[in-house]
């Protein structure tokens, strides 16, 4: 498949997971693995059948690493990467800042991504070297460059000030990072260790690259996994600079308390 023919399918699995919790009255826990709401199932269940039908395997959050239907047309050696309810304690909640994360990956990494905001409708996408689009419209960070001037999304509680003018905590990582792309945010911090799969990220960090930002592991590592168990801290800026400012200043906070981290 091409890159438009990735993004039409990743495009139909986003909304087949919409349509799934439209019609879902339980949006509680399974009581089964801790944390597992049985929308997380209900949208797994809908992303699963779109992306397996077009020969894709998919490493999921909920499901794990599953291989499409016998018969199917064959992947190409692509993988699905996807988180179907990403910020699903919100989504249990009613707090409207919760999404379906997609992202593809070829021998490369992330090739193609589609974030949707499951609250708005707003619909982020991005083919790598092709740019980055909320709606159909071509989207860039805020440019903003210095750390004290930024508006910086956290996940986790910080060890102490990190030097932004403001920052929030919003609890969906894919919406974060797509937040940086389009302005609304300037970065973005995990201030937790290893607690994002790539199924919470990478989808949310292609939108961002491509909108011209920075996403780095804040302990330097690959960003792009592909198994169930790799954990990563991400960190993003609009700029190189603002990027490299978070990742500093969060690592000089858990120096102070947790040397190694």
């Amino acid at each position: 498949m091409d890159g438009d023919a990735l993004l039409a399918v990743l495009g139909e699995a986003a909304t087949a997971v919409s349509d799934a919790l439209t019609s879902t009255d339980d949006w509680g826990l399974t009581g089964g693995k801790p944390g597992l709401y049985r929308s997380d199932l209900v949208a797994d269940e809908a992303a699963l059948s779109v992306l397996h039908r077009v020969g894709l395997p998919v490493l999921s959050e909920e499901s794990g690493l599953s291989a499409p239907a016998a018969g199917a047309s064959s992947g190409g050696g692509l993988l699905a990467v996807v988180d179907p309810l990403d910020g699903s304690t919100n989504a249990s909640r009613r707090i409207p800042w919760f999404a379906t994360s997609l992202c593809v990956l070829d021998e490369l990494g992330p090739l193609a991504a589609t974030v949707l905001n499951l609250v708005s409708g707003a619909r982020f996408t991005a083919l790598r070297g092709g740019g980055a689009f909320r709606d159909g419209e071509p989207i860039s960070t805020s440019g903003c460059g210095k750390l004290s001037r930024g508006v910086v999304g956290v996940s986790g509680y910080p060890k102490r000030y990190l030097g932004w003018k403001q920052f929030r905590a919003l609890g969906a990582v894919a919406l974060d990072l797509c937040a940086v792309a389009d302005g609304t945010l300037d970065g973005y911090v995990d201030c937790a260790y290893d607690a994002h799969g790539g199924w919470d990220y990478l989808a949310g960090m292609l939108v961002c690259s491509e909108a011209g930002g920075t996403v780095v592991d804040a302990l330097g590592r690959e960003l792009t996994v592909r198994t169930h168990d790799a954990r990563r801290t991400p960190v993003a800026g609009a700029t190189d600079e603002l990027c490299r400012a978070l990742a500093a200043a969060r690592r000089s906070a858990y120096e102070e308390s947790s040397p190694g981290l």
